[in-house]
């Protein structure tokens, strides 16, 4: 219940400020928890209550944070998922997150529930749960489908689980509970001295870890303004930061570089902007052409899901490095040179495809705890004598495209399932204005069209998951 805690807080203090703008039209706190309220009681009148998970699958729009808020009042868990998540990867978190409800909006006029269910019939050859209800939310396009569940089918105390890749490829739904939040969102508020004045551009998507935390929990904790965009374009995006004078900017390196290349425009006189680069790594080349055009440094970030935020670049003055720890985190590195994080912050398990995982022991694996309460990030880099951290790629084969995790091994079996395909290899290249993408090359065993390739691609993995580019090759 901690998201609808802060809501309440923000409320009684807030009042008639804005709490939430998109495009147009904004909410007040107290118009806010109106809404809230009264979609907690539609909620309740579909028998979703306490300890029931609920998966969220809405982009960067007012209904993605009422419909979370409402959720977390009756004491359910908030699952967000990505709307572009794709068929197979859509099946397995089915399996891993046993949801008492899902809320989806139309894709071109189609449900997505219906393909849901099909496709987990097509993937584990048994026949599909039917919803038992499936109903319209009030006033809206949004489809809510009710499903049989027990409670004690889903783990215990997750305020919110967020799904990300595990090392093979496979959806992993990380636990975070409510005092996770708190130590989070406390974190960050010394570090980047957030306020209720301040005004917050999400354009990092709020099912991601790094939109959800610098995005929806900063603004309610803080009760700050929360501006929200579902269209990254760099045109659109500048005149919000110019027209709205917003102060804290997270986003992934690929927008800077977008609005570094933009024409010659005056700077932004923004007295306290705090612009976070995270998800990929902040080229020395966008930071400068970025800082050159609008007057800006923007600080680069390490965040993960599992920890949260680790540390961030203050001064802006090395984006070479991710800067020292926040506030209430310790990181250290090991031998092999992988990173640890210790920190209240840390999420308390994950689950995988009907599995709970709280991994603990002296043989700490990926992702795993050890017994000092040190979290495994699986992050390779050093940390200086200043205490400043470096990152330098991943002991697994995990890659970062557009700041969610991808496994080339789950790009190199999706292509190799293609009948043409004999073999591929896929990696991650990267543009120093354009950020990194994925790119893969094969052989094939008859004539085939690298459209043919990508066409495949695209409906069997998530859009960032895609190469972007297939070479032919005799042999690997």
């Amino acid at each position: 219940m901690q998201l609808y805690r802060w809501l309440v807080e923000a409320a009684k203090v807030r009042g008639s400020a804005k709490a939430l703008v998109y495009r147009d039209t904004y909410l007040s706190w107290r118009g806010l928890q109106h809404r809230v309220e009264r979609r907690a009681q539609e909620f309740a009148s579909m028998g979703i209550s306490s300890g029931h998970w609920v998966g969220l699958m809405l982009g960067n729009v007012p209904d993605f944070a009422t419909l979370a808020l409402a959720i977390s009042k009756l004491g359910a868990t908030v699952v967000p998922l990505d709307p572009t998540t794709g068929m197979r990867d859509l099946a397995l978190i089915m399996d891993a997150a046993p949801l008492r409800a899902l809320i989806t909006r139309p894709r071109g006029g189609v449900d997505t529930s219906v393909p849901v269910e099909e496709v987990t019939q097509r993937r584990t050859g048994r026949q599909p749960e039917t919803p038992e209800a499936r109903r319209r939310l009030q006033g809206t396009l949004l489809t809510c489908s009710v499903y049989k569940r027990a409670k004690d089918e889903a783990p215990s105390g997750a305020a919110v689980v967020l799904f990300t890749s595990d090392s093979t490829g496979d959806p992993k739904g990380v636990l975070r509970t409510s005092e996770n939040l708190v130590a989070g969102a406390a974190n960050l508020k010394s570090t980047l001295d957030v306020t209720p004045e301040d005004r917050i551009l999400t354009t990092a998507p709020l099912y991601h870890a790094y939109g959800f935390d610098l995005g929806l929990c900063l603004a309610l904790c803080h009760g700050a303004t929360l501006y929200l965009e579902d269209e990254v374009a760099p045109k659109r995006i500048v005149k919000i930061l110019r027209d709205q004078e917003i102060d804290l900017l997270p986003a992934a390196p690929a927008l800077y570089a977008g609005l570094a290349k933009l024409p010659t425009a005056k700077p932004l006189k923004i007295k306290r902007a705090r612009y976070l680069a995270a998800g990929s790594p902040l080229s020395p080349a966008v930071a400068e052409a970025f800082r050159a055009r609008w007057g800006i440094r923007p600080m680069a970030m390490y965040h993960t899901t599992e920890t949260q935020s680790v540390a961030i670049d203050r001064k802006g003055l090395a984006p070479d490095s991710v800067g020292k720890a926040v506030d209430g985190v310790e990181a250290r590195t090991d031998r092999e040179g992988v990173i640890w994080v210790r920190s209240a912050a840390v999420a308390a398990g994950s689950v995988t495809v009907g599995l709970l995982r709280r991994p603990t022991g002296d043989r700490v694996p990926v992702g795993g705890v050890d017994k000092d309460g040190w979290f495994r990030t699986g992050d390779l880099g050093k940390i200086d004598k200043s205490g400043k951290i470096f990152l330098a790629g991943r002991e697994d084969n995990l890659v970062k495209v557009d700041g969610k995790r991808v496994a080339l091994g789950e790009v190199e079996g999706c292509l190799e399932s293609f009948a043409k395909v004999t073999a591929a290899k896929a990696r991650v290249i990267t543009d120093p204005l354009g950020g990194p993408m994925v790119v893969a090359k094969v052989v094939v065993n008859s004539k085939c069209g690298a459209e043919e390739l990508i066409d495949y691609c695209a409906r069997n993995l998530a859009p960032y998951k895609v190469p972007r580019r297939i070479e032919f090759s005799e042999a690997l």
